[in-house]
């Protein structure tokens, strides 16, 4: 049998990929994490998905500069915000490179949490210990093994998506996602 003959194809421009993916709406979040003794450490993150169940896993992809990621693998661990609909300001303040973002915000962070909880943007939270990370261009992923699920006392889980290059909802949850939403432990 013979080799396959491949050859290497030019990736489109930074322009393309924004755009391609600036179609492609996303759920948003805030990944957090605070090293013992250091900053809290916060960052407006779309790139996170479901890996596994068995561990449960996620992954999130942060920039290899980034402060958050930083702290996030001084500390093992970190806590990833999903956002409801109402805190597009939260959102925007962690893009931002506003280094005071957690006065302007209510949070908690208990020894038990894997890194600060924004409990007044949150619809669900999701606690993480660091099981592995993979540099891949300008970015690591990281992948976080989900040892604890909080969700906030609040209004259901209508998530913040970004896509098109504008916040947006679903709108109004169905009827039967907030019976599910409303059982769960």
């Amino acid at each position: 049998m013979s080799e396959p003959v491949t050859t290497a194809r030019p990736t489109v421009t930074p322009t393309q990929f924004r755009t391609l993916m600036s179609t492609f709406p996303a759920g948003v979040a805030v990944v957090t994490a605070s090293e013992p003794g250091g900053p809290l450490r916060g960052t407006t993150c779309s790139s996170v998905s479901s890996v596994s169940t068995e561990p449960a896993t996620l992954l999130v992809c942060l920039q290899q500069d980034s402060p958050t990621l930083a702290a996030l693998l001084g500390a093992a661990s970190f806590a990833v915000n999903l956002l409801h609909d109402q805190a597009e300001a939260v959102a925007e303040l962690f893009a931002s490179r506003v280094t005071d973002r957690f006065d302007q915000v209510r949070w908690r962070h208990e020894p038990c949490f894997g890194g600060p909880h924004l409990f007044d943007g949150a619809h669900t939270i999701a606690d993480c210990r660091v099981a592995g990370t993979a540099l891949v261009g300008d970015h690591v992923v990281v992948f976080g093994e989900v040892f604890q699920v909080s969700t906030p006392a609040g209004p259901s889980p209508n998530p913040l998506l970004y896509g098109l290059r504008s916040y947006w909802s679903l709108g109004p949850v169905p009827k039967a996602v907030n019976t599910i939403y409303s059982a769960r432990p």
